[in-house]
């Protein structure tokens, strides 16, 4: 092969791969792909995974495409694929790339909005499949004593609304002292003349 037919990067389904790399370890890097995957399509297809990406022609590279787009067209068994009995549609799918985040998502929200015992743990950031919850996954929370620093004597011309509050607080006792001795000595008088 001449250096011109060399490709240093190969785009397959919206992913730059490097054509360095091995047309295994290159499918891999799509989202959605595995090793065992990929290993599949390229026996599928006849190519050698130990060939560089950057050696793969166009020809294959449409033929990987149009294989990853819908694998069961090519024979691949349902069970191979990452979506099967789609709520909406009800077919098996595979799907690749943002695909595969966005139904997702919308998988959850809808469990969510169903109010199922699902939705609930996912609402409250629990654990979904039945793992154990006794001792593992605690996040968020103190338990325990919080360690902390030392604290730091207050300045003598600082004035913090903390140390306001504090100054102003005897200062309002004794306003309140003498407001009651004031009401108990006018009180006194009226109870010796009656």
């Amino acid at each position: 092969m001449s250096a011109q037919e060399y490709k240093h990067i190969v785009r397959i389904i919206g992913n730059d791969i490097p054509g360095d790399k091995k047309v295994l370890v290159g499918l891999a890097q799509v989202r959605g792909v595995g090793r065992s995957f990929a290993l599949a399509i390229l026996d599928t297809l006849g190519i050698s995974p130990a060939t560089s990406m950057g050696l793969v022609s166009d020809q294959d590279v449409g033929r990987i495409e149009a294989l990853l787009k819908d694998p069961l067209k090519a024979g691949f068994p349902a069970w191979f694929l990452n979506r099967r009995k789609d709520i909406e549609t009800g077919s098996d799918r595979h799907l690749l790339t943002s695909d595969i985040e966005f139904t997702v998502r919308n998988d959850v929200e809808r469990e969510k909005a169903l109010g199922s015992w699902r939705g609930y743990r996912y609402t409250y950031g629990l654990k979904v499949r039945g793992q154990r919850t006794r001792t593992t996954g605690r996040k968020g929370g103190a338990v325990g004593v919080a360690k902390g620093g030392k604290v730091q004597p207050a300045k003598s011309g600082d004035v913090t609304a903390a140390g306001a509050a504090e100054a102003a607080a005897p200062a309002a006792d004794a306003a309140k002292g003498a407001d009651a001795k004031a009401a108990g000595a006018k009180a006194a008088p009226e109870e010796k003349k009656g």
